[in-house]
């Protein structure tokens, strides 16, 4: 990989910065004028304190009788907490915690900034006597360290300290932090943050010759935080940065070989491809913290919106969505050991909510020991986000075939999950099955008319979680549930209903998508459930009628992580041009000037959700979900599973005569490769990593030649081809020509 990008400064705001990043340390580069900075933290760093408990009293037949009962001050009575005490936060958070700024001669001038993707190094340019100077910066890719090589021949910067008392030291102080203890010493400069229930944290650096090193560890107390940083200091210092440069190198040769190589005609879309695919390896490092909706990228300047948690109603799974289509799933591991080592809790919450010991459950805001956070109560019970996890479990397991893992784990989950399913359940006069208290992400907020029977998305993750079970079950040599199966034949896959004099799908029972909102949930039987096949014959006009529905509504109250879903839905239903579309448009309007990923708009007249944020950019809201939804979503328009059928260039729009793909990762465990040439495709290649069935869609349309080395061509024919394979064979479909 030897692709470039480039910058040009000023980058006037902390999230303009370029990323550096291992998963666990994460550096925005940013600046003007004669000064670079430097802001710096880690993915890690919480303030545990003022977790919610979930209590007996949380049930579902309490809450249920309140919601039917229309008591809305007894629901928030349940789920919101009053005022904490004097000195406690509301609720765990990440922290801020600051920068470095060196500052270089007054008359010097930052010009540009040169990212390597190939070996996530930056090279920062300074003009000064008409000659431009290189600094070279890197983190490396397994410690919490920072390398920056200052050039001979440029005085060297003063170094400034900025810690974030800076700027939120009042609301630190009201919540009994104490100011940071700043550090002169010979081994470390920089300084400690005590926690009030946590170690503190030690952001230190040391210059040694024309190096700078910087890192940031935590100890029991401020003088074991100190020494520890000392200690990493000193033996990056010692090792070199010849050294962190070998071991990143490698690090990222093993990573780049891996990904799908993509060549498109669209350099928007190349970009948001290329950079993205960066940015998620600095992100979900196998080796750093599971993402959060920051990940190690926290400002200085303000507590991180959202405490820069686990949302688990869409926006950790959009973070990790690269993951599988970009074949880097050990990106995945340390997301799900760090659920998994939650299930005693999330075990004890379904006790409390629907009375059983072997259910599973996972409020959608939580912090990294699966405390919940806040107290949105349609949120707290939203059991999709339990479905939703379990299904990057399993698809964990159907991408790379980790068998192990769906025994011990992904398997296991998906019960837990299904279990409170069950007991939500109820009988209809027909003897049809039922959900009767459900919600829709977000859907009317916090209100006490935000639920209602039947919502589509709680029924597309009943009936995903139905379909997967049954068939991690015959993997496994388990025997099925035999209400899995009543499932299948007896709940609805969506809410549908008759709107407007006509059949589509509702967010649940007697509601039809009112207005233009955030969360596609309706839709997520289509992306991401995928248990509603658009063009069967049955859904084909339901579904058409619903996407027309959900186009009329609009984008007005669209936020940035809306876009790349919305992209996917398009290419999944053959909207192959504004699948494109919504992506530009999401890098136009959702994207600052230096490619950070915000989730208000960047000017007005799109959508109305955050429209003020244009105003105060100096507050900007960036999350990771939307920049690695958009890197998922440009895979998703070249190769993706609709059904179980491998589908090729399904979202690359007619204008598209050239483009190509390599190794794109689907169910399965089958690499696929394709290229298209004058508009057609010409030819499909496709590694089978575990042996078993192929269907693809008839790119051709007509007869495919099917060639295997080593043996002889073979014809097939029909909409779907499907083609048996052995494990590690290579398959070559090319048009059959008379």
């Amino acid at each position: 990989m030897d692709l470039t990008y480039d910058w040009a400064f000023p980058l006037p705001r902390t999230h303009t910065g370029v990323l550096l990043g291992n998963g666990t340390l994460g550096v925005m580069v940013w600046g003007g004028g004669n000064t670079l900075h430097l802001t710096i933290n880690r993915a890690d760093f919480w303030d545990h304190r003022g977790g919610k408990p979930w209590t007996p009293a949380m049930n579902y037949p309490a809450i249920r009788t309140l919601l039917e009962a229309g008591d809305e001050a007894g629901l928030r009575g349940l789920f919101e907490t009053p005022a904490p005490p004097a000195g406690q936060p509301r609720g765990p958070s990440l922290l801020p915690l600051g920068r470095l700024e060196l500052a270089f001669d007054r008359a010097a001038t930052l010009t540009t900034a040169t990212l390597r993707l190939g070996d996530g190094e930056l090279v920062v340019r300074v003009e000064l006597g008409g000659k431009q100077h290189e600094l070279r910066l890197a983190v490396s890719a397994y410690d919490p360290v920072l390398y920056v090589e200052l050039p001979d021949g440029l005085p060297a910067p003063a170094v400034r300290r900025v810690s974030a008392w800076e700027f939120v030291g009042e609301e630190l102080k009201a919540i009994s932090f104490e100011e940071p203890l700043m550090l002169d010493g010979p081994e470390v400069t920089g300084w400690v943050q005590a926690r009030p229930a946590d170690r503190p944290l030690c952001l230190g650096y040391a210059i040694s010759g024309r190096d700078l090193w910087a890192t940031a560890l935590y100890g029991g107390d401020p003088d074991e935080a100190i020494a520890s940083a000392g200690k990493m200091l000193a033996t990056s210092a010692h090792q070199g940065a010849n050294a962190l440069r070998a071991a990143n190198t490698a690090w990222w040769d093993h990573y780049w070989a891996d990904v799908p190589v993509v060549a498109l005609p669209n350099p928007t879309l190349s970009f948001l491809y290329h950079y993205g695919m960066y940015k998620f390896a600095g992100l979900t490092s196998p080796v750093g913290i599971p993402a959060g909706l920051q990940g190690p990228w926290i400002e200085e300047y303000q507590m991180p919106p959202w405490s820069a948690d686990y949302h688990f109603n869409i926006n950790v799974q959009m973070c990790y969505w690269p993951a599988y289509q970009g074949n880097r799933l050990s990106h995945l591991r340390p997301l799900f050991d760090l659920v998994w080592g939650w299930r005693d809790r999330l075990r004890e919450i379904a006790r409390h909510f629907v009375g059983i010991d072997d259910g599973l459950m996972l409020p959608h805001s939580v912090d990294d020991r699966g405390e919940t956070i806040g107290g949105f109560w349609s949120g707290t019970v939203d059991h999709g986000c339990t479905a939703w996890v379990a299904k990057m479990m399993y698809d964990y397991w159907l991408y790379g075939g980790d068998l192990a893992f769906l025994r011990d784990v992904a398997y296991p989950f998906m019960c837990g999950a299904m279990r409170v399913y069950e007991e939500m359940l109820e009988r209809d006069g027909d003897g049809r099955l039922a959900l009767p208290v459900s919600v829709s992400p977000e859907y009317r907020g916090n209100a006490i008319n935000a639920w209602g029977r039947n919502a589509s998305f709680q029924l597309a993750c009943v009936h995903w979680l139905a379909e997967a079970l049954q068939q991690a079950s015959a993997a496994l040599g388990e025997t099925p549930r035999s209400t899995w199966r009543e499932v299948h034949e007896q709940l609805p896959r969506a809410c549908v209903e008759r709107h407007g004099g006509q059949d589509q799908i509702m967010l649940w029972a007697g509601t039809p998508l009112e207005e233009s909102h955030r969360h596609h949930s309706h839709l997520a039987a289509l992306v991401p459930f995928d248990v509603i096949d658009p063009a069967a014959p049955h859904w084909r006009n339901v579904v058409a009628r619903s996407i027309d529905h959900w186009v009329a509504r609009g984008m007005g109250m669209w936020s940035g992580w809306c876009m790349p879903w919305a992209a996917m839905l398009h290419a999944h239903v053959g909207h192959a041009d504004m699948a494109e579309l919504t992506l530009e448009i999401w890098e136009r309007v959702f994207t600052n000037e230096g490619h950070g990923t915000l989730h208000d708009c960047n000017f007005p007249g799109l959508t109305l959700l955050g429209v003020g944020a244009h105003a105060y950019r100096d507050k900007e809201i960036m999350q990771m979900d939307a920049g690695m939804g958009a890197t998922a979503a440009v895979l998703d328009l070249l190769a993706h599973v609709r059904r179980g059928v491998v589908h090729v260039f399904p979202g690359a729009p007619a204008r598209w005569k050239a483009a190509e793909f390599k190794g794109i990762r689907v169910e399965g465990g089958f690499l696929v490769s394709a290229r298209r040439a004058g508009g057609k495709v010409a030819d499909v290649r496709v590694t089978s990593t575990r042996g078993g069935t192929l269907r693809l869609a008839n790119p051709y349309g007509g007869d495919a030649l099917v060639l295997t080395q080593g043996e002889p061509q073979r014809h097939a024919r029909g909409a779907v081809l499907e083609i048996e394979t052995a494990k590690e064979q290579v398959v070559e479909i090319v048009e059959a020509v008379d």
